[in-house]
């Protein structure tokens, strides 16, 4: 993410400051150039690390529509990863979805600005060392809780993912439903779209990767939020 430093080339120097080709941008305003990139890189950086900023500082609590089909809001388009030792959760549900960044969003690329995900939905869960992680280019902004005796606890929990893994279990668990028949944890997906849905579910040794998380309520014990040249 971080721009490249003008570097003179050879017998382009300060002293001796190129041929005079009208081509060649003098090396001040090259100079401005590479401070406004750089400058927008930064800017973009603070805009992405507000983010979780402000949702720790509001208790991270965000109200999930009952009946929602997973995300509602736009995406940044940048993947965050989720870990956890152990996850436990009562009324679970699973289907795909597509996730929207904004429009003109600088992370869309080849995808249009769609990303298709798996949405997961637990009615109540708890987790054991929590660890997330946003790579900004070059840092990491990095959140960890529920490392102590209390876990991490959350309600009407949903994750937007690409990536999962673990070792799962589950408990009276139904696949192949229709996701708009889905009664588990209250949150319907599309009609004719493949789900399953369990009573309980149990992983341990949870990756994820997330493009979006959502909560009626994110309690998070123990929470530490600062910046690693390490990811989760």
């Amino acid at each position: 993410m971080a721009s490249s430093p003008d570097v003179p080339s050879d017998g382009n120097t300060p002293e001796n400051p190129g041929n005079g080709s009208p081509s060649e941008a003098p090396q001040t305003d090259r100079a401005a150039a590479g401070g406004e990139r750089r400058g927008r890189v930064r800017a973009r950086r603070a805009a992405v690390m507000a983010v979780p900023a402000t949702l720790v500082a509001a208790g991270l609590a965000v109200l999930t529509a009952q009946g929602a089909l997973g995300v509602q809001f736009a995406i940044s388009g940048m993947p965050f990863t989720v870990t956890a030792t152990d996850l436990t959760g009562t009324g679970f549900e699973q289907f795909g979805g597509l996730d929207n960044m904004a429009d003109g969003s600088p992370n869309a690329g080849d995808s249009g600005g769609q990303e298709l995900v798996v949405t997961s939905a637990i009615k109540n869960a708890t987790l054991t060392k929590l660890c997330q992680s946003v790579d900004l280019g070059g840092t990491n902004l990095l959140i960890r809780a529920g490392g102590g005796d209390t876990p991490v606890s959350a309600s009407d929990l949903t994750t937007d993912s690409t990536q999962l893994s673990g070792d799962a279990a589950f408990n009276n668990i139904e696949i192949g439903n229709d996701a708009s028949t889905l009664t588990k944890a209250g949150v319907k997906g599309p009609i004719g779209v493949f789900s399953q849905q369990a009573d309980t579910v149990h992983i341990a040794n949870l990756r994820q990767t997330n493009y979006a998380t959502t909560a009626g309520v994110f309690k998070l014990p123990g929470l530490k939020l600062g910046f690693s040249s390490k990811g989760c």
